[in-house]
């Protein structure tokens, strides 16, 4: 039966490919189809599926591009389904095993998130070439076949699929494993591209000079200089706040478990002197590094504001960063809105600004994780010093350390 219907799926697939040829379908090719046939097998062998599972994993394989012959890309998915569930009602009747392979094709739209195994796994093999060597030549194909009707620059086209891949994500814990760095590499080679994109100008200018040449090539150079920079300056700074974001979490969490170490060693240890003066010291040592630990982490995190004005003489020699707030927030709006206006009128102040915004976020970051750092060294210094003084505390001077009594005089008898 299985055998049957494996059969029968690619025979009817491979006929629709052959008797439907798009020439405008440079990706998404019976080539294609048989890829990720394979790709879904691959995936599946390591996962202990059902037999319908396995028959609804390879026939979501084989239909889930055709619609791409019959109608437009943005819903080829549901056309696929309309053209499997044909071919099923009439060949292979059974809802159940329809519905699971519906589920699976549907599946691969963006939109849409994997659920069940099977559908992460049609999900999975469908993009599993971004995580391959083999992604540069498949990736050219998949432009050629986007772009054959509208017009897209090479550039343009490098930072959506940047911000797909970035996006991205595998479910099968076989292609997360398997994949995830080959994609994170490919990931690097296109913001590589897309930096080497950037046309250089004449010396001594940034962003005003005028480029040479036709209408269509200073166009086109223009949208290079323009996406390529704002690619870079917006991945970078995501990048600074996303790790000020994970430092600020980091401390708070220190500042948290040791203000309650603290409350604790108070309310419980202090009042056990009178009764076990060895435990003094063991929780002076404990206290102490708990605040340091504190001190520490509240340095991480507090911020630093400047005056918050300026003058129209720093406006006119580009010296203040109007993106930051601590250098504008005691000034007038009518001041804020000319000093703006004056920026984003000069290309080589605006992004000289942006430059500068990205340097000191890194400023600010190497000071939280140089507190953050020390912070996190004394607190483990702390707890194991503080063990180790408890433990020697309570063996050697605990209630069952026996006193030798050496002068009479001193005995309560």
């Amino acid at each position: 039966m299985i055998n049957n219907v494996y059969k029968q799926v690619q025979d009817h697939v491979t006929k629709l490919f052959e008797a439907n040829k798009k020439p405008k379908l440079i990706f998404h090719s019976l080539e294609h189809t048989l890829e990720i046939v394979k790709r879904t097998e691959e995936i599946a062998a390591h996962y202990k599926l059902t037999e319908k599972e396995m028959m609804a994993v390879y026939i979501a394989a084989w239909f889930h591009d055709t619609g791409h012959l019959f109608t437009r890309p943005d819903v080829h998915e549901e056309k696929s389904v309309e053209l499997m569930k044909s071919f099923m009602q009439a060949n292979f009747p059974d809802p159940e095993l329809i519905s699971v392979v519906e589920g699976c094709i549907l599946a691969t739209k963006r939109s849409v998130d994997p659920v069940t195994l099977p559908q992460q796994i049609v999900c999975d093999a469908d993009t599993y070439h971004l995580g391959t060597k083999d992604f540069k030549k498949t990736n050219k194909k998949v432009r050629r076949e986007a772009t054959m009707d509208n017009e897209l620059s090479k550039t343009d086209w490098d930072i959506s699929t940047l911000e797909f891949m970035e996006k991205h994500q595998y479910y099968t814990s076989y292609c997360i494993e398997l994949l995830n760095k080959g994609k994170q590499e490919n990931i690097e080679r296109l913001k590589r591209k897309i930096a080497e994109h950037t046309v250089k100008v004449d010396e001594g200018h940034f962003l005003g000079t005028e480029i040479q040449g036709n209408a269509k090539t200073n166009k086109e150079t223009s949208n290079l200089i323009s996406k390529g920079i704002q690619t870079m300056l917006r991945v970078s700074s995501s990048n600074h706040l996303r790790l000020s974001e994970m430092a600020d979490r980091k401390a708070n969490i220190l500042i948290s478990v040791n203000a309650i170490i603290i409350s604790v060693s108070i309310s419980v240890l202090f009042r056990k002197f009178e009764t076990d003066p060895f435990l003094v010291i063991p929780t002076i040592v404990f206290l102490t590094s708990s605040v340091i630990v504190i001190v520490l982490s509240i340095l991480a995190t507090r911020p630093t504001v400047t005056g918050g004005k300026f003058s129209k003489e720093d406006i006119t020699n580009k010296k203040v960063n109007l993106l930051f707030f601590g250098n504008f927030y005691k000034s007038t709006l009518e001041d804020f809105n000319w000093g703006m206006g004056i920026m984003m009128r000069d290309p080589d102040y605006l992004y000289g600004t942006l430059i500068k915004d990205v340097y000191y976020l890194g400023v600010v970051l190497g000071k939280k994780y140089k507190f953050l750092r020390l912070a996190y060294n004394i607190f483990m210094a702390g707890i194991v010093i503080s063990v180790i003084a408890f433990t020697i505390a309570v063996f050697t001077q605990g209630p069952g350390h026996t006193t030798v009594i050496t002068n009479p005089t001193t005995s309560p008898l």
